[in-house]
């Protein structure tokens, strides 16, 4: 639910807004639909609630083409809501009510394990419990499939998932939060390599604007990204995961897929809502030729 602001909300302060708007969203069916549209063939786990909002859900995933044959409803607990104010400068402050998100279970990630195992890549956030992320994760190593792990919402994570990770892909606030560095206490470099200590094989740290630096077998790279006139920043994190996603499961090398990822993100930025600003591949690809 969106409201479109002056400015974001200081602590006790109301403010009238202007244009409300009510769209799909959540960070894993953001990064479905981003998947998607990118060209991917998306199947999605996640549990919603037996309600509207849960429904309205699975006709929008189910509309993309999206796989939400392992998508579990809960009859109890409501669908996962966030409250997102957006700035008249793109910020935006967002509050998530997690509801039924909180009910996918690392059981059920198991009891899809021979679904899972036909995927070529999986991608995982951290709008689920901590517990299922690291079911998936073992579940993606001892079938040999990479896994992306987008560490969103910020949150610490042990040692011990992290080092099983193929990609991690944090922003500058969630590389801060994994390695319990202030992002001003030391450069990008020394985060990134904090992180690689950790034992991900890649570590991808989106810089907003400034694009996205990637490390890979100890050698680090910047990828800068076009500048636009951004008025949404919701859901660029997860579009940028998205089409990661599906261009490395294409075979591009991983410099290529972060250059696919930056220009659908930074098309995204230029547009209101999560998913409604999600590109498709036929808008991302002529400006930056895909091959």
């Amino acid at each position: 639910m969106v409201i479109k602001v002056p400015h974001l909300p200081l602590p006790g302060e109301t403010i009238l807004g202007g244009e409300f708007t009510m769209v799909q969203g959540g960070k894993g069916a953001n990064q479905a639909v981003a998947a998607a549209r990118a060209g991917g063939s998306v199947a999605f786990l996640a549990c919603l609630g037996n309600d509207d909002f849960g429904r309205n859900a699975l006709e929008g995933l189910s509309n993309e083409g999206i796989d939400i044959s392992m998508v579990k409803i809960h009859q109890e607990k409501s669908s996962g809501i966030a409250l997102i104010n957006v700035s008249e400068y793109g910020e935006n402050s967002i509050s998530v009510a997690p509801g039924s998100n909180n009910e996918l279970l690392p059981e059920d990630i198991f009891a899809v394990e021979e679904k899972i195992r036909t995927a070529d890549i999986v991608l995982v956030q951290l709008e689920i419990p901590l517990n299922t992320v690291e079911a998936v994760i073992k579940v993606t190593n001892r079938n040999n499939i990479p896994i992306i792990l987008n560490p969103a919402p910020a949150q610490k994570i042990d040692h011990e998932i992290l080092k099983n990770v193929d990609i991690l892909t944090p922003n500058e606030t969630e590389a801060a939060v994994l390695t319990g560095l202030s992002s001003r206490e030391c450069d990008i470099d020394e985060l990134i390599l904090r992180l690689r200590e950790m034992g991900p094989k890649t570590v991808i740290i989106t810089l907003g604007s400034k694009g996205a630096l990637y490390s890979v077998d100890g050698k680090n790279r910047i990828v800068e990204t076009s500048r636009v006139e951004a008025i949404d920043t919701t859901a660029a994190g997860d579009v940028f995961n998205g089409y990661l996603a599906v261009s490395i499961a294409m075979g591009h090398r991983i410099e290529e897929a972060v250059r696919i990822a930056n220009k659908a993100a930074s098309i995204s930025v230029t547009r209101l809502g999560a998913q409604p600003s999600i590109p498709y591949i036929d808008e991302v690809a002529p400006q930056i030729n895909i091959r």
